[in-house]
């Protein structure tokens, strides 16, 4: 891991001209929160030892330091053509995680700053780290997990913490086209989801751990894991994301939460929370890694 140099008051206005281009984007405001959450991890005036971070610990660093951030839904739908959006000031439950997964691996740098933070947030969201149109964005979460596997970002650790077989039967997307302005008026890109969906549901390498068993596995799970909450909803895999979060010896997370609105800390522990949402069968448990660990 290389340190967070003391240096970072560094050239954050060497900015890729993804904030300003995006129309929906708030350049001042996204700009400033990229900035404030380098500047955070900076040692303390009196420090003369520079702090090294594992990526567990930026990641959970990163989902403090967005706390309280609006919870605002398809805050990337939209555009006429598919596009880079970086907005970190309104969040739902997957871009959340991607934006905090960005942050955590753009700190990992020397002299981190705007661009690799773009950089690291285009490589996550699009399949191969490539925007070729709408279908290239992973919207399953089950496709952005082995997308992201693939690409050493994350280690899905399920399967070694005891998860039991999880196979995906995907569909949702292809078959409400209309909830979709990407595919709502292009049937070729329905098609190309339709093939992206069968893949997926031929993969047979994703695992979960049941709702039951949560309580007996979570002294593997570390602060600064994404949580994913598997559900048997007709079409879909994953209905929800966050960030893993041990507080006075409970397990819970943090989330952007469309109940309360915006982003916080769980209530209740993650175990309970499983059991209050509809058709959740459990959990899979990804771990960031260390921008150099491929």
């Amino acid at each position: 891991m290389k340190a967070i140099q003391t240096i970072l008051l560094f050239s954050l206005f060497s900015v890729t001209g993804v904030f300003a281009q995006q129309p929906d984007n708030d350049f001042p405001k996204d700009e400033q929160i990229v900035r404030g959450y380098f500047n955070s991890l900076l040692p303390a005036p009196e420090d003369t030892v520079q702090s090294n971070y594992s990526p567990d610990e930026l990641m959970l660093k990163a989902a403090f330091f967005l706390l309280k951030t609006p919870y605002v839904a398809q805050t990337l739908e939209g555009n006429a053509e598919e596009e880079l959006v970086v907005n970190l000031h309104e969040l739902d439950c997957m871009t959340f995680v991607e934006n905090c997964l960005a942050l955590s691996r753009a700190a990992q740098y020397p002299f981190p700053d705007s661009d690799y933070f773009v950089r690291q947030l285009k490589y996550i969201r699009y399949r191969s780290g490539i925007i070729h149109g709408y279908t290239s964005r992973l919207h399953y979460t089950t496709d952005w997990i082995a997308d992201n596997v693939g690409k050493g970002t994350i280690e899905d650790i399920t399967y070694a913490l005891g998860g039991k077989r999880f196979q995906p039967h995907l569909g949702f997307m292809s078959s409400h086209p209309d909830l979709y302005p990407g595919l709502s008026e292009n049937s070729q890109d329905v098609e190309v989801m339709i093939s992206i969906e069968r893949a997926i549901n031929q993969r047979n390498t994703y695992y979960y751990i049941p709702q039951n068993e949560i309580n007996d596995k979570q002294a593997l799970i570390k602060s600064g894991d994404i949580i994913c909450f598997t559900t048997n909803l007709p079409g879909l895999d994953i209905s929800h994301l966050g960030i893993a979060c041990w507080n006075k010896g409970q397990l819970s997370f943090i989330h952007a939460s469309s109940k309360y609105k915006k982003v916080i800390i769980n209530p209740e522990s993650l175990a309970d929370y499983c059991g209050t949402i509809k058709g959740n069968t459990g959990i899979m448990v990804l771990r960031p890694l260390s921008v150099n660990s491929k």
